[in-house]
């Protein structure tokens, strides 16, 4: 995904296509290139995530109802949090996905870390502490994408409950997780496209380009340079790997996140409430 993205020289194909293209250039491992700092990334982000979501809403609805608007604005509030906390990890994991890769790209400058403090080190020093939160601002953006998705998974997940105290099944779990999921890349994608470009930082840009950046006339710059370049699809360039990779992760999240937190209040003996109209 990131290579579609970063790479505008890079042919947009079909997954299956890109990742023989990828192995057969870089190697069997290039595409686990970066593993371990994304499942950091992930554990970190999603504990501030879930922990801020339900603490907000725990105080907030106090046993009341709730409804897709809350739902929304409880997820945007929780979604800041998270990029203000985790964004160095994300623009490090970026940054180690894709180095040693094969761009296409001329404009892209090379890196050499020798994994995550290494990368946090080398970026402060030579970019500066801010560096470490390229893309903040589209990342800010983006906090729509996970509001949309709590707000579809709660409202779907109140339709299958019906008012009635349920354990949803590990089939409704996955499925409305990802169609969640699904609706919200979708709509966001084209930010997401923006962030990549932002954290990985290493294009080399005219001077009076630079100075745009982490700025809302940089991500617009981004936004119509790639619309001019590559027409409006270029805007969803690696759509399809994206859906394939963030659908089955976050449908699997929810399934074990409804069943960790089933079991978990099975074990301490506490009944769930269904929240008053």
């Amino acid at each position: 995904v990131l290579r579609l993205q970063v790479d505008e020289q890079r042919k947009a194909r079909s997954t299956p296509a890109v990742l023989a293209e990828i192995v057969k250039e870089e190697g069997l491992l290039a595409p686990y290139r970066g593993w371990f700092p994304v499942i950091c990334s992930l554990c970190c982000s999603n504990f501030v995530y879930f922990y801020c979501f339900h603490s907000l809403k725990a105080t907030w609805l106090r046993g009341q109802r709730s409804t897709p608007g809350k739902d929304l604005i409880i997820g945007i509030v929780a979604g800041v949090v998270n990029v203000l906390l985790t964004t160095p990890l994300w623009v490090v994991n970026t940054r180690l996905k894709l180095q040693g890769a094969k761009f296409r790209n001329a404009n892209v400058q090379p890196t050499q870390y020798h994994g995550i403090m290494d990368a946090l080190v080398q970026i402060v020093q030579r970019e500066g502490v801010g560096a470490l939160w390229n893309g903040t601002f589209p990342s800010l953006l983006l906090v729509l994408n996970p509001g949309v998705q709590f707000m579809i998974y709660e409202a779907l997940k109140r339709q299958l409950r019906r008012g009635v105290l349920r354990e949803l099944s590990s089939v409704e779990a996955f499925l409305i997780g990802a169609v969640a999921k699904a609706v919200a890349t979708t709509v966001t994608y084209p930010l997401q496209t923006v962030q990549s470009i932002l954290r990985f930082g290493q294009h080399r840009q005219p001077t009076e380009q630079s100075k745009l950046l982490n700025s809302l006339r940089s991500v617009t710059y981004l936004l119509i340079n790639r619309v001019r370049r590559s027409g409006v699809q270029g805007l969803f360039k690696g759509l399809e790997a994206k859906l394939l990779q963030t659908v089955l992760t976050a449908a699997l999240m929810f399934l074990l996140y409804e069943k960790i937190t089933a079991a978990t209040f099975r074990a301490m003996g506490v009944k769930q409430r269904v929240p008053s109209r």
